[in-house]
C-alpha cells in the first residue's frame, strides 16, 4: 500500500495519473489508541476518582443508618436506604440550644445571597460599562484601586468593618452582611465587566451615540442584551462565594440570623450526645446543593461568558 500511494504520488506529478484518480493524499489519521491518549485520558480518570469518591462516600453514609455506619465499611451501599439522616439533617438536628437543623440556615443563606448577588453585579456591571465606554476624569485611577480591594485580604479588614457597621447600627444583622458581600463583590465582578463591554465592537457603541442614545439608553438596549454570558459567570462567582461564605456570616451576624454554613457548622462539631456521620453527610450535601445546582443549570453559559471575553484585557 505504501509503494501503491508512493507512485500515485509521482504519477501526479509527472502528469500521467489524472489527481481524482491518484487515491486519498494527505497525513494518515490517527490512532485511537495511542500513548499519548493513555496518558491523558488515565490521568483525567484518576482526578474523576479522586474528586468524586468523597462525595460517593458523603452520599452512601447520608444514606445509611447509624447500625450500619457503625460497621465501619465506608465504602459500601447501603445495605437498607433510609432518608432519616437527610430529614434530621433539615429539620431536627441541634446546634447548641435549638434543635431545627439547617432549614433556619438555608432561609437566612436565601436572604443574605438573592440582595447580594443582585446589588453587586447591578453595580459592577454599570462600573465595568462606563470604565469601558464613558471614559472620566481619573477612570484609570478609580479601577486601579477596585483592582487592588481585590487582593486584599478579607481578614485583615474583619475588625475595621466591625466598626464601620456598628457606627452605621447595620452590625449583627442581615443588611451589614449583605453590605459587606456587595461591596467585596465589586472589584472581580467590575474587571470582569469591563473586560467583557471592551470587547464589544465599538462601532456599535459610535453608531447607538450618533442615534441619540444615551448612558442609559446604550446599556438597556444594546449592552444587556448582548451581556447574557458575562451575567451568568458574575452570578455563578457570586452565588458560590456567598453561598459557601463561612468567615463573613460567623462575624457580622448574630445567632438567630446564621446562614447555613455556619449552622452546618454547629451541627458537624456539635458535642451534645452521639456524633451521628449520618446526618453530618446529609447535612453536608444539602448545604452544597445551591451551587450545585446553579453550576450545572448554567455551565454552558458560563463556558461561552469565560470565552466571550471574560478574562481579556
Amino acid at each position: 500500500m505504501a509503494n501503491t500511494g508512493a507512485l500515485n504520488r509521482a504519477g501526479v506529478a509527472a502528469g500521467t495519473i489524472p489527481e481524482e484518480l491518484a487515491g486519498p493524499r494527505g497525513a494518515r489519521p490517527r490512532r485511537i489508541v495511542s500513548r499519548g491518549n493513555i496518558i491523558l485520558y488515565g490521568t483525567l480518570f484518576v482526578m474523576a476518582v479522586y474528586y468524586l469518591l468523597p462525595l460517593y462516600v458523603m452520599v452512601v453514609t447520608s444514606l445509611k443508618g447509624m447500625p450500619e455506619v457503625r460497621l465501619g465499611n465506608v465504602f459500601s451501599p447501603p445495605m437498607e436506604i433510609t432518608f432519616e439522616p437527610w430529614v434530621k439533617a433539615w429539620a431536627t438536628a441541634c446546634t447548641g440550644l435549638n434543635c431545627d437543623g439547617l432549614s433556619r440556615g438555608f432561609w437566612n443563606s436565601v436572604r443574605i445571597t438573592v440582595p447580594s448577588v443582585v446589588l453587586s453585579i447591578a453595580i459592577a456591571s454599570l462600573n465595568g460599562y462606563a470604565l469601558s465606554n464613558w471614559r472620566f476624569k481619573g477612570a484609570n485611577l478609580f479601577f486601579t484601586i477596585l483592582i487592588i480591594g481585590a487582593f486584599i485580604p478579607y481578614q485583615v479588614m474583619l475588625y475595621p468593618i466591625v466598626i464601620i457597621l456598628r457606627e452605621m447600627g447595620l452590625y449583627g444583622g442581615l443588611t451589614g452582611l449583605v453590605l459587606v458581600h456587595t461591596v467585596f463583590g465589586m472589584p472581580i465582578l467590575t474587571l470582569l465587566f469591563r473586560n467583557y463591554f471592551s470587547s464589544v465592537p465599538e462601532e456599535l457603541f459610535k453608531a447607538a451615540r450618533v442615534d441619540g442614545a444615551g448612558f442609559w439608553g446604550i446599556y438597556f438596549k444594546i449592552m444587556l442584551p448582548m451581556s447574557l454570558p458575562i451575567f451568568v459567570v458574575a452570578m455563578i462567582i457570586q452565588i458560590t462565594g456567598i453561598w459557601n461564605d463561612f468567615l463573613f456570616g460567623v462575624v457580622y451576624t448574630k445567632p438567630d440570623l446564621y446562614p447555613m454554613t455556619v449552622q452546618l457548622n454547629n451541627i458537624v462539631n456539635s458535642v451534645q450526645g452521639v456524633k451521628e456521620y449520618n446526618v453530618n453527610m446529609a447535612a453536608t450535601i444539602i448545604t452544597g446543593l445551591v451551587p450545585l445546582v446553579v453550576y450545572f443549570a448554567s455551565g454552558k453559559l458560563f463556558v461561552r461568558g469565560i470565552a466571550a471575553g471574560a478574562v481579556k484585557g
